[in-house]
């Protein structure tokens, strides 16, 4: 059994062999609690899958068309659960293996900025969940029905719902993508304000490349990224004013 890993701090010397054992020993943490949660959530498989099924059509249950289609849908879906469970572990995990890189008046402001990227996530995932799909959902399925029998197969419909609820959770890190590029001097707020309508522009290039081609779909997931976006272009004005004060350039490392 791998024991806890020990933090180095920042400036200690370590081995290869002793990098090496740490980093192994966090890679066995963080796949001991994504089968740990796996068992939890193919456990309780039938209540994850009812969730995802509630934007369906009263009544309605994804059709299958294959003997192992039953078994690989449920486990996919319960494994993916367990991954969303499991990102503060990983997170954590990873984040105490890259800390030793920063000096320790820098690691509290990235130990910060994790945990608004982590709930950043939570919050785009629950968006897809609660907003997104349950207007979409309907949506594509009444869509010219007087036309077509539509059938949901439940291969095609987990994975969809699975895709949109993640890729609305990696669009709600935008912020932390937009300041990431001013913080390194890439980009700065005069640049991202006078060039607002190509950003924009780019944001809904992106919602258009997801998952849902329809216009609920699309309408749904490019409102929170337009905002969000927008809050990034103040949120760089007040930070660069801030680092200013304290005689930081960008690019440069933050005063103690």
């Amino acid at each position: 059994m791998a024991r806890l890993p020990r933090r180095l701090a920042h400036g200690e010397e370590a081995s290869l062999v002793e990098h090496l054992d740490e980093l192994r020993t966090r890679l066995i943490i963080s796949l001991g609690a994504v089968v740990v949660l796996f068992i939890i959530t193919y456990a309780f498989r039938d209540t994850i899958i009812g969730w995802l099924s509630k934007p369906l059509p009263d009544g309605q249950k994804p059709i299958t068309l294959a003997p192992t289609e039953p078994f690989t849908t449920s486990f996919n879906v319960a494994f993916y659960a367990a991954i969303a469970l499991a990102i503060p572990v990983l997170v954590w995990q990873l984040w105490a293996f890259l800390a030793p890189a920063f000096e320790e008046q820098h690691q509290r402001t990235v130990f910060h900025l994790v945990i608004v990227a982590t709930v950043l996530l939570a919050i785009g995932m629950a968006f897809a969940f609660w907003v997104v799909l349950p207007a979409a959902i309907p949506f594509l399925l009444n869509f010219d029905s007087d036309l077509y029998n539509a059938q949901v197969r439940a291969k095609d419909y987990y994975s969809f719902a699975i895709v949109t609820i993640l890729a609305c959770g990696l669009l709600f890190e935008l912020p932390i993508f937009i300041l990431g590029l001013v913080r390194l001097g890439i980009i700065s707020a005069s640049s991202l304000r006078s060039n607002r309508r190509i950003g924009l522009g780019i944001c809904i290039i992106i919602v258009v490349l997801l998952p849902g081609v329809d216009l609920v779909t699309t309408t749904l997931e490019a409102i929170p990224v337009l905002l969000l976006f927008e809050g990034s272009i103040w949120a760089a004005v007040f930070f660069e004013k801030r680092w200013a004060r304290q005689g930081v350039l960008p690019g440069e490392p933050l005063a103690e």
